[in-house]
């Protein structure tokens, strides 16, 4: 993997984290990475190729939403929680709120984990 780029906070763009929640998905995967804990990508399950679950996570990284470090030949994703927070308050509680009411991205988890809430 080619060093991967991550917009400054002020660089992220009210569209782009919009255009990348637009996919149930990717919505998931925010849901499973809510819990603050850095993931590897082997331990996130969804019913998709593993090469288009690599394009969800990429779309995420590229709006601002994760954060993707590589350690070896693995690479792990954490949610930009705080980094939301300063750039649009309250966004990522509204989305992770209605997500949880309609059921959006249950069908994301974490090997050998439970389905998030």
């Amino acid at each position: 993997m080619r060093r991967a780029h991550h917009p400054e906070v002020d660089e992220i763009a009210l569209t782009g984290v919009m255009a990348a929640l637009s996919d149930p998905i990717r919505i998931g995967l925010v849901r499973v990475l809510a819990d603050g804990r850095e993931r590897g990508w082997g331990e996130l399950r969804a019913p998709v190729a593993k090469s288009t679950l690599s394009h969800h996570l990429r779309v995420l990284r590229d709006a601002g939403l994760t954060r993707t470090r590589q350690e070896g030949t693995r690479c792990f994703v954490l949610l930009r929680r705080q980094d939301l927070q300063a750039r649009f308050p309250g966004l990522l509680e509204a989305v992770l709120a209605a997500a949880e009411d309609e059921d959006v991205g249950r069908q994301v988890s974490v090997k050998d984990g439970p389905h998030p809430a």
